[in-house]
């Protein structure tokens, strides 16, 4: 028995400044506008479901969870007994978070790294096409809303979580040297790309402390032109640049890095590979990226 999870279905963000964020959510990602039932909360759409990107008022600047989708409840029933067996402590949802995030069910808990997480059910679409600001489409579907990359300190430890506890499945590894992350010097870190879907990966880890409890949150657009305005509206909103246009080698995404009012990154992309599990062998890529990517930044 396993936790059978579906997708990345959406992420919740502590902020200090709601203002900031609507500028970057709306004038540099182009999200759409959504609805909500807090008049104090942002929500983002960028697909039919009601939506993705939650921002609520907080005294920090970091994520605050990330919702994994189940398909139903008798999958969120066996979620909840493979937790327990793995000793791994988690709470249900109140009726004022169900309401917030519009889902039927959720349990939430904590890796152990102090990542949170939430397992759900039965989430909210909208009847309304969403029309973002730019025209852009996203990439969502069976792939959900796009990928997650969290810091830990343990890569090892990270990959069993994270494969035997939660049934995520390794794609593609990555190694660095330690004294990178004040390891040793000779000896060597992992970062892990895992998936869920056919989206190449939906979760990764860098095993490294982030404040910002996340290393950077991927969208994916439908086509290049999308991704190129994206840039152009970082450029004229004096949005920091984290990473230039660049190819991935382990995901084949065509993206850039900008870094978000919450301290963390958000990866702008396209392209991205779909994989097929049953014809999939996991590799080591020997650089981050074909071409590009400098994370010098401008």
């Amino acid at each position: 028995m396993t936790i059978e999870i579906k997708s990345m279905g959406y992420i919740r963000v502590a902020s200090t400044d709601l203002d900031a964020w609507r500028t970057f959510a709306e004038k540099v990602l182009g999200l759409a506008v959504g609805r909500g039932p807090n008049p104090d909360h942002l929500y983002y759409r960028i697909d039919e479901v009601s939506a993705r990107v939650v921002v609520f008022p907080a005294e920090v600047d970091q994520l605050s969870a990330t919702g994994w989708e189940v398909a139903d409840h008798q999958a969120l029933q066996a979620a909840r007994l493979h937790l327990k067996e793995a000793g791994v402590v988690f709470e249900e949802g109140t009726p004022d978070e169900l309401a917030d995030r519009r889902v039927q069910e959720l349990v939430r808990f904590s890796d152990p790294w102090d990542n949170v997480f939430e397992l759900f059910h039965g989430i909210t679409y909208e009847s309304r096409p969403v029309v973002t600001p730019y025209a852009a489409r996203f990439v969502t579907g069976d792939q959900g809303m796009g990928h997650i990359v969290i810091p830990v300190t343990d890569d090892v430890e990270a990959l069993r979580f994270y494969t035997e506890v939660l049934g995520f499945r390794l794609r593609d590894s990555m190694s660095m040297p330690g004294e990178f992350v004040g390891k040793e010097p000779g000896s060597k870190v992992w970062l892990r790309f895992l998936g869920v879907n056919p989206r190449h990966h939906s979760l990764a880890f860098l095993p490294m402390p982030n404040p910002a409890k996340c290393v950077h949150v991927m969208l994916e657009v439908d086509e290049l032109d999308h991704v190129g305005r994206a840039l152009e509206r970082v450029r004229k909103h004096k949005a920091p640049l984290s990473a230039t246009l660049g190819r991935h080698m382990n995901d084949e995404m065509v993206s850039f890095y900008v870094r978000s009012p919450g301290g963390f990154d958000v990866e702008f992309g396209c392209e991205g590979l779909r994989v097929d599990d049953a014809r999939w062998v996991a590799r080591e890529s020997t650089a981050v990226s074909y071409w590009g990517h400098d994370f010098g930044g401008q």
